[in-house]
């Protein structure tokens, strides 16, 4: 697989991203992180290009965001920032902060039911 390619300067951003989560993200964390889900391998905070995405695998070439009240304003900029990391091949699906927050199980399952859907074109593991 490709290194995924990203501005160096974000690392640092992202590490204080990860200290500094939110709510939504506190609770989805502990389902994927440690191959927790499907055994597969999620990242908090990755940078990519010149964005940060909240989960990552790269298994899976899959980005999970985690959309709270400040995506209202900014749906260009999420239209155009995920057209350019689907550029790459990776695949980028959205949950509401709050659907994570109030119906956790129901995020777990959109996200297992998108794995499956997708496998076929998935690297092994």
């Amino acid at each position: 697989m490709n290194k995924i390619p990203y501005q160096p300067y974000l690392k640092e951003l992202a590490r204080k991203l990860r200290n500094e989560g939110t709510p939504g993200e506190a609770i989805l964390w502990p389902y994927l992180k440690n191959k927790n889900f499907m055994g597969y391998r999620f990242h908090r905070q990755k940078p990519i290009l010149n964005y940060i995405v909240d989960f990552f695998s790269s298994e899976l070439m899959l980005a999970i965001e985690l959309d709270g009240y400040s995506h209202d304003e900014r749906q260009e900029y999420d239209k155009k920032r995920d057209q350019e990391i689907s550029a790459l091949g990776i695949r980028v699906i959205r949950f509401q902060e709050s659907d994570v927050r109030f119906n956790i199980d129901d995020v777990l399952r959109g996200i297992r039911f998108y794995i499956e859907e997708h496998q076929e074109t998935q690297a092994p593991r």
